[in-house]
């Protein structure tokens, strides 16, 4: 009797383990993920130690207006200042963006052109042929995700994926839904969607090359599928500098540059 007890532990025991051993490996990958608050208070606080940028490459736009490539390098100082200067072949002037919150210069160098005047809405379509708005111009230069009001908030599912976290929030009353990818061990954002409450996509936008800079991951490139407001942009850097000293951002305007007000 004492010895079909012990055959009968000792086969239990191995059955145990061949079961552990075949179990997935995704309840171990659940364990080892670090709590919501925690990974969105890491991302924004990365976000939030981008002091200055200045950044040189490629860039294109495509609207239902437009479709151009340019070489461009925009210098930010935050919270209040962008410059964005454009280039043709051999480093020809095209024209220069200064833009804060409250107004912007436009300088034309093709036409010889000074626009100037209040930010107020659709003025950003009308000078840099997007629909978006300054903190957005910013993000979008910078490459980075404005988790601000995710802070307070919960996600409404949390999932690894290969080495991947994936977020996605559900707005309570619109029901549409916010998706970010982020790369754990580097907690790059590699992915962010928005989508409507049928799941349609209105913004995708996708970050990669990325350099670790002041320990923040920053993507050298970047590609915004803005379905919305039926617009790309796509963005390549060669060089990128951060927090670096950066004087008075200005546009040096000729004296017989025509003036018009906007």
């Amino acid at each position: 009797m004492k010895k079909s007890l012990f055959v009968f532990m000792i086969a239990a025991l191995i059955s145990q383990l061949y079961l552990n051993g075949c179990a997935p490996s995704t309840p171990v990958l659940v364990d080892r993920m670090i709590s919501s608050d925690r990974l969105i208070k890491r991302l924004e606080a990365n976000r939030r130690k981008i002091k200055s940028f200045v950044g040189t490459g490629s860039i294109s736009i495509k609207t239902a207006e437009l479709d151009a490539k340019s070489s461009f390098q925009v210098e930010i100082k935050k919270p209040d200042s962008v410059k964005v200067s454009f280039y043709g072949p051999f480093g020809i002037d095209l024209a220069f963006a200064l833009i804060t919150p409250q107004n912007f210069q436009f300088y034309d160098a093709i036409n010889n052109i000074y626009y100037k005047g209040k930010v107020k809405p659709g003025v950003m379509k009308d000078i840099l042929k997007v629909n978006i708005s300054f903190d957005e111009l910013i993000d979008v230069a910078t490459g980075s995700v404005n988790l601000t009001d995710r802070l307070r908030s919960e996600p409404n599912k949390l999932e690894a994926v290969d080495d991947l976290y994936k977020l996605t929030y559900i707005d309570s009353v619109s029901r549409k839904s916010s998706i970010y990818w982020i790369r754990s061990e580097e907690l790059e954002i590699r992915h962010y969607q928005q989508n409507d409450s049928k799941g349609n996509n209105l913004v995708d936008a996708k970050y990669s090359g990325f350099k670790k800079m002041e320990e923040t991951p920053i993507p050298a490139q970047i590609n915004l599928n803005d379905l919305l407001n039926n617009q790309k942009i796509k963005i390549e850097y060669r060089t990128i500098e951060v927090n670096k000293e950066i004087g008075k951002l200005k546009i040096d305007i000729p004296d017989d540059a025509k003036i018009i007000e906007l």
